[in-house]
């Protein structure tokens, strides 16, 4: 598990209370929201880690990691993923009464997760609804309700995540379709999802622009949607260049966490 992943759905989960706030939240609310997504994060990749421990052995990209490679008990994940679990369930209870309603279906879905891979290849846009989850319940956590704002927020994360982790899982194609592992590009080919994958962070920039109109946002907001457009733009380069997909992914992995934070940069600037 690496700290870095927190980086794509904590500054949207931060974006999302700045927007639902229209300004700055309180640093009480801004702290526990912080512990939901940390410790949501941690229970999702401890649970991946655990329920994937077999699969990874047999995956040369994922054999060395410290469970599937046998360096690291499935307990600990076991033990990680529940208290990462308890974290998230304390950051609902003090946030609002709605958060700490919800909080069963959230912690279901973030250990649930991997197993998707085994039944639907819709397992991209899965990961994308879970990590939506993050700006979701940050918006529930100052408002309290369902806005559209945080409708169209949801939706804009669930597209953006389905998008690059379809292109991560070009890596991974030949293997998926040697275990009969389900995912766009083992039922699609490369080409097709390369362009699903575009046509995803398209509709983002389509999201995040309907989310500007929708909460009127300052003008600053508009120049974190351009970075959106901007990050197109740079995958659409990267697939034309190439040398191989982990090399792409890489450079992938990178663009969409700067992207995350730019906007978030951006946002945030239209307050001060």
């Amino acid at each position: 598990m690496k700290i870095e992943h927190t980086l794509f759905a904590l500054p949207f989960a931060y974006t999302a209370a700045l927007l639902a706030q229209r300004g700055w939240p309180s640093l009480w609310a801004l702290a526990w929201i912080t512990v939901a997504v940390i410790g949501g994060r941690t229970a999702a990749m401890a649970a991946n880690r655990l329920l994937d421990a077999r699969m990874d052995a047999k995956n040369p990209r994922t054999a060395q990691r410290a469970v599937a490679s046998g360096r690291l008990r499935p307990a600990a994940m076991a033990v990680a993923a529940i208290v990462g679990l308890a974290l998230l369930c304390l950051a609902a209870l003090e946030l609002r009464p709605i958060c700490l309603a919800l909080v069963p279906i959230a912690c279901i879905a973030l250990v649930t997760y991997p197993l998707v891979k085994r039944w639907t290849w819709a397992v991209h846009f899965v990961l994308g609804t879970v990590d939506a989850l993050a700006p979701l319940g940050a918006w529930l956590a100052i408002t309290g309700r369902f806005d559209m704002g945080a409708i169209v927020l949801f939706a804009a994360v669930t597209v953006w995540v389905a998008g690059f982790d379809v292109l991560y899982a070009l890596m991974d194609r030949d293997f998926d379709l040697r275990e009969n592992v389900r995912s766009i590009p083992a039922r699609f080919g490369q080409r097709k999802s390369i362009g699903l994958a575009q046509w995803l962070h398209a509709l983002l920039i389509v999201l995040l622009a309907w989310l500007g109109l929708v909460t009127k946002a300052h003008p600053l907001y508009w120049a974190g949607v351009g970075a959106a457009l901007l990050l197109l733009g740079f995958e659409i380069l990267l697939v034309r260049r190439r040398g191989d997909f982990f090399t792409l992914n890489a450079a992938v992995f990178k663009a969409n966490m700067a992207f995350s934070v730019t906007f978030l940069a951006m946002t945030a600037a239209s307050w001060l």
